[in-house]
């Protein structure tokens, strides 16, 4: 019985390290700036995008290999209009990566739904992808 409950333990001890050491989006949003890590890592709301204010679509993202690929986009309507990526090279506990404009768009940004979306790849394989909440922008 000893000898079970210390295999046991071995291999969810084992599953349990696999599942920390997996990419993973700690954060994916629009802001209104350019964000820094610390932001982020507060975890506070960030300043909406607005018609007359920049457009920033970010993702933190944690547990990357070298060769990972972290790409991220500013979508309107399903159509991305300004985009972000990088492959590591080397491994990396946290990235942050941003796509949009610091400043205000010619005319301001054009009516319709904004999101941020991030894919992250390994080996030629998505790992992982996902969108932010839309937000209208009028």
């Amino acid at each position: 019985l000893t000898r079970a409950l210390f295999a046991l333990a071995l291999i969810c001890g084992t599953a349990a390290a696999a599942s920390a050491d997996e990419a993973k989006v700690l954060a994916l949003g629009l802001a209104d700036h350019a964000v820094t890590e610390e932001e982020v890592e507060k975890g506070e709301a960030l300043a909406a995008p607005r018609f007359n204010s920049g457009g920033v679509a970010y993702a933190f993202v944690a547990n990357l290999k070298k060769g990972d690929t972290v790409e991220v986009a500013l979508v309107k309507s399903g159509s991305p209009l300004m985009q972000n990526m990088e492959t590591l090279a080397q491994d990396k506990a946290r990235v942050l990566l941003q796509a949009g404009k610091r400043g205000v768009p010619a005319g301001g940004w054009p009516d319709g739904e904004y999101h941020a979306a991030v894919k992250i790849t390994r080996d030629g394989k998505t790992l992982i992808e996902q969108t932010s909440s839309r937000i209208p922008l009028e």
